[in-house]
């Protein structure tokens, strides 16, 4: 059976159209509730998934490969160029020791959730964990980029998406409820909670300097964004593979290179474009490429979500075990065992819910922290994938 809709431009235009859409219903007041449960980005994956499944579009098209190929670097570089670096540091060590031991908990509880559950799941399965380990270290950017750069199968996402958004969120109503629990908590490893009043004082102005977007901006962030995209396309295409299975590939090359390239520039008058939403044309680009991958996923393999979501559970459990060992032993308050966790696990979008839940005046710390685990993500998913695949290689999965 043909699909509906064939000609790539029609089928960007379908998946545009269908962003839209959701973007516009997640901001009707009567949706609200149904969007802080399951976000915006979810139906962003799904319902072109569905939209393949019933023969709306095709699951293979030019214009799938193209919008990844271009879109990913454009939003990687755009969104690290508007990174506040120096802000990050300004957090302090236990905040950032405690996003990095969350970071950690996601590295080395992948590659032993695989090793328990991995004789009874598809061979390939420790590439949709390192994709999956992405999301888990900063969020759906990093979710792609890991994706793209070891070449997981489109076929495999389907209960990866469904994992990231159960688990995970599972587990955010556990942080929001614990927030109660706050004075036991850091009465019992002995806390300092001065520097969380220290930052939030600093961070009161940080939105101060935005404007309104003109024209001549977009465009200066368009030539920014495809520009440098561009470049690092050219140099990846001419680095050296590495690794058998790949794990870093001519992709990955370009993916490390966008990052770090967007990081160089965070420190350049470059990233004034955040004054001007930056980061916004850098997310919508990252959604809109999300739609092409929902487009070429398998629903039939959700029906595998089982097994994948103990594969989840005793994932995230390491990653909390390491995470209240490294809190005892720092010392560090319950509000940045939350928010670096939520850092992690749900990125710059989920770590501010739970921060403002803690303390209501500190989203923007959840804000910074979640971009730490942003940053830190690409090159902490590669690892886990390393790990991963050494697990699947020695256990001949």
């Amino acid at each position: 059976m043909n699909p509906l809709i064939s000609d790539p431009s029609a089928i960007f235009v379908f998946l545009a159209c269908l962003l839209g859409a959701v973007f516009w219903l997640s901001g009707l007041p009567r949706l609200q509730g149904l969007f802080r449960i399951t976000p915006a980005v979810l139906y962003a994956y799904f319902l072109p998934a569905v939209g393949t499944s019933l023969g709306i579009t095709p699951a293979a098209s030019p214009i799938y490969d193209w919008m990844v190929r271009y879109l990913l670097p454009v939003s990687l570089l755009l969104l690290m160029t508007t990174v506040d670096v120096r802000a990050v540091l300004k957090l302090g060590g236990k905040a950032l020791a405690m996003m990095l031991a969350g970071s950690i908990g996601i590295i080395v509880g992948g590659p032993i959730a695989l090793a328990l559950f991995g004789g009874s799941l598809p061979g390939d399965t420790w590439m949709g964990l390192a994709a999956l380990s992405g999301s888990w270290i900063g969020g759906t950017a990093n979710l792609v980029a890991i994706k793209e750069s070891i070449g997981t199968p489109d076929a495999l996402m389907g209960p990866i998406i469904v994992v990231d958004t159960v688990v995970a969120y599972s587990w955010m109503g556990v942080l929001l409820f614990l927030s109660g629990w706050q004075a036991r908590f850091d009465g019992w490893v002995g806390a300092d909670t001065s520097a969380v009043e220290a930052l939030n004082r600093e961070l009161e102005a940080s939105d101060s300097e935005r404007r309104p977007t003109e024209l001549s901006d977009l465009a200066m962030i368009l030539a920014l964004g495809f520009g440098g995209a561009m470049a690092c396309l050219w140099a990846g295409n001419r680095l050296p593979t590495l690794g058998d299975p790949t794990i870093i590939s001519h992709t990955t090359w370009t993916v490390v290179l966008a990052t770090s390239l967007g990081l160089a520039l965070s420190f350049t008058p470059a990233a004034r474009i955040e004054r001007v939403g930056g980061s916004r044309i850098g997310y919508l680009a990252l959604y809109l490429m999300l739609t092409s991958i929902g487009a070429q996923a398998d629903l039939k393999k959700v029906l595998e979500v089982p097994l994948y979501l103990a594969v989840g559970v005793v994932w995230i459990a390491v990653h909390v075990v390491i995470l209240f060992v490294a809190a005892r032993l720092l010392r560090a308050p319950l509000f940045f065992v939350a928010t670096g966790s939520m850092a992690n696990i749900g990125g710059p979008v989920s770590a501010p819910v739970v921060a403002s839940v803690y303390h209501p005046a500190l989203a923007p710390v959840g804000v910074l922290m979640g971009v730490a685990g942003y940053v830190f993500g690409i090159y902490g998913g590669l690892l886990c994938a390393w790990l991963l695949s050494l697990v699947a290689a020695a256990a001949d999965f």
